[in-house]
């Protein structure tokens, strides 16, 4: 029998880690769950009514864009601002319709939205599609129907949070009929457009 101790020569093993330990680090980079739903439609009345309460107006995101193109085109273009009666009721003459309440309420939709992705861990770029369609027809795609959607926004004179959710909370038949042509539209173009996500 040899004297010799066998670890000699060997480069030392460091210690295993606790499996609850290891797996710590992977199931802090997880996103939380999503909130329950019934208090999530609970906490948007909450907001849709202090909405009501503090500006006099419901939610909604496409009169805060208005006013922003509005802003910039009375900015570039203020003869023709003015000349135009719908920009000129928003931007002619003096009036800034950056001061309305409807951009900050988009304002703070984008800074909220971006502050509880990263608190909820689910903030990151991102793509989603079909596996069968390229990045440049998802994103045309994307641009056409955010086009068509936000021309349909200012004829129905709201979006599906201003004519909706507002809307409906006041029981404005306008809104209703909105409402079911909306889902009716999208139900309809589904079969045509189901690839992009097939």
């Amino acid at each position: 029998m040899s004297d010799v101790d066998s670890s000699e020569g060997k480069e030392p093993v460091a210690p295993e880690k606790p499996k609850a330990l290891a797996a710590a680090p992977a199931a802090a980079k997880e996103p939380r769950p999503y909130i329950n739903p019934y208090v999530g439609g609970t906490l948007l009345g909450v907001v849709l009514f202090l909405a009501f309460y503090i500006t006099g107006n419901g939610l909604g995101a496409s009169g805060g864009i208005t006013h922003v193109v509005a802003s910039v085109l009375g900015t570039v273009a203020p003869q023709h601002t003015d000349h135009v009666a719908y920009f000129a009721n928003l931007a002619g003459g003096t009036r800034s319709p950056i001061k309305d309440a409807s951009v900050a309420m988009l304002v703070g939709t984008i800074l909220g939205g971006a502050v509880s992705g990263l608190i909820n861990r689910r903030f990151k770029v991102e793509l989603r599609k079909g596996p069968r369609v390229t990045n440049a027809m998802r994103l045309g795609m994307a641009f056409l129907g955010g086009g068509l959607m936000g021309y349909g926004a200012r004829m129905a004179r709201g979006c599906t949070s201003g004519q909706g959710l507002s809307g409906g909370a006041v029981l404005a038949v306008g809104s209703f009929a909105f409402m079911f042509a909306v889902f009716g539209g999208a139900y309809a173009l589904a079969w045509f457009v189901r690839r992009l996500w097939t």
